[in-house]
């Protein structure tokens, strides 16, 4: 192994091979469930650099067959599935791609952004918006998390239901192979049908197939304004009612539609009191709208105001402010973004990322309710998320006075097997936007078909055969 160190220091400097002293920033997940131990912490400066660190990692497994030698890829370390931080074996190298943080062009005419793996989502978007364009995927993490992160666990956010997952806003690649290789695949073009489509097998694969290193994205044009609206809703259903008559009334400008829990909400309101909550003591859930309109803000607050009153006079909203400031919408939206901060404070809790027909979602969270309720006596549910795109984020903390590492250790696969069988049988998925990791691979044999296990595997097998990369990510040999 010495040798294969000594190797890597010779392609990327010495000062980038990381091998002690406090290693937890890239050996513990964001939400401290996992603490690995690392063989060393890599961190190339270019994609070339990455490619001769895989090629040296390929030829030592090739030299020694016996070796569990393996790379683990990682951008922000942000993730929420345990997939980017390495095990406990200490055969492990985290190739972090912080360094490849550039934005390498950007293309008016063309509506394209070429930027790096390690690029910061925020920077990203800051440039975009300096140069008079949108690029909108948006989450909690922006701060922190990198493109190449967003890109390989198909990073959704809060404008899904307008611009799509980070896949739908890719339009081209560059991807270093398990066996070192370079596909430049950074084509802005929007039409290519001269065969597969290889960016789709990359997007979402979380490095197990392979390394992405830049990503060439759309970018839209900055709207001429952006309204925000917070509306009490007197059930889930009317809320899905609500989303309906967002749609006809403004059409394409709704770019956000966020539902919030009124326990959820609650948490917030006890952990950061500063923020000020609205409306939500008396309704059991609250909805928050963005309308992003292209042609003036004075028909922008026309169309949102006439949503709410046709809302009001429907009697799916029972109350409503809309933002007078950029101060107030950003204000509003933080609201919405501390809610996993304040379930935090509160303690330990049993996540879970799922999507549903937006149709299936007001009985499901009925009956998947009742279901835990009558399992665990007093639990509590903080159910929030992306309504406008049928994501969930179905949350379950310790009830009251129970110790919560305790609960978490205890209850966590019943809970899991609860809340998956109960999205199955509402026809959707146990991973919206987090992806699989190593939190989820094993539920997969129960709930994804074994056809599509299979073809997943013999992807994993044509492209990696060695299994050097990310092994024990969203699927097993």
């Amino acid at each position: 192994m010495q040798t294969l160190l000594c190797e890597l220091s010779a392609i990327v400097g010495q000062p980038h091979v990381l091998t002690d002293g406090d290693l937890s920033a890239w050996e513990q997940d964001w939400r401290k469930r996992s603490h690995g131990k690392a063989l060393a912490v890599v961190r190339p400066g270019n994609t070339p650099e990455v490619a001769e660190v895989v090629k040296a990692c390929a030829r030592f497994r090739a030299a020694h067959p016996d070796s569990q030698l393996s790379l683990v890829p990682q951008g922000g370390n942000t993730g929420l599935v345990v997939g980017s931080t390495p095990d406990r074996s200490g055969q492990q190298i985290v190739l972090s791609l912080q360094r490849l943080n550039a934005i390498r062009q950007l293309d008016a005419a063309n509506l394209t952004v070429t930027a790096e793996a390690g690029c910061i989502l925020q920077t990203l978007q800051e440039r975009a918006r300096n140069d008079g364009f949108l690029f909108p995927l948006s989450l909690a993490a922006e701060g922190s998390c990198t493109i190449g992160g967003n890109l390989a666990a198909n990073a959704g956010g809060t404008q899904v239901l307008r611009f799509g997952n980070a896949r739908e806003l890719c339009l081209g690649l560059e991807v270093v192979t398990a066996q070192g290789d370079i596909w430049q695949g950074l084509s802005g073009l929007r039409k290519d049908n001269t065969g597969y489509d290889l960016r789709h097998l990359f997007i979402g694969s979380e490095g197990t197939l392979g390394i992405i290193t830049a990503a060439t994205l759309k970018l839209y044009p900055l709207p001429a304004a952006q309204l925000t609206a917070w509306a009490a809703v007197p059930s889930l259903q009317a809320a899905v009612t609500l989303l309906g008559l967002a749609h006809r009334h403004l059409g394409a400008g709704l770019t956000g539609f966020e539902l919030m829990g009124q326990f959820a909400l609650s948490l917030v309101d006890r952990h950061f009191a500063q923020l000020r909550v609205p409306l939500f003591q008396d309704a059991p859930f609250c909805v928050l709208l963005e309308h992003s309109d292209q042609e003036s803000e004075a028909h922008a607050r026309q169309q949102l105001e006439q949503l709410l009153e046709a809302a009001l006079e429907d009697g799916c909203v029972s109350d409503a402010v809309v933002a007078e400031n950029l101060t107030q919408a950003h204000m509003l939206w933080q609201i919405r973004e501390s809610i996993p901060l304040a379930q935090a404070e509160e303690g330990l809790n049993i996540k879970h990322d799922i999507s549903l027909p937006v149709s299936a979602i007001a009985e499901f969270v009925d009956t998947t309710d009742a279901l835990l309720q009558q399992a665990i006596a007093g639990v509590r549910l903080v159910n929030f998320g992306h309504l406008g795109d049928g994501n969930l984020h179905y949350n379950v903390q310790a009830p009251v006075g129970v110790d919560a590492a305790a609960f978490l250790r205890e209850q966590e696969a019943l809970v899991n097997r609860l809340v998956f069988d109960s999205v199955m049988a509402f026809g959707g998925s146990i991973s919206a936007e987090h992806g699989v990791g190593s939190l989820k691979v094993d539920h997969l044999t129960h709930y994804k078909s074994p056809v599509a296990l299979g073809l997943m595997r013999a992807i994993k097998q044509a492209l990696d055969p060695q299994n050097l990369m990310n092994p024990g990510r969203v699927i097993r040999p």
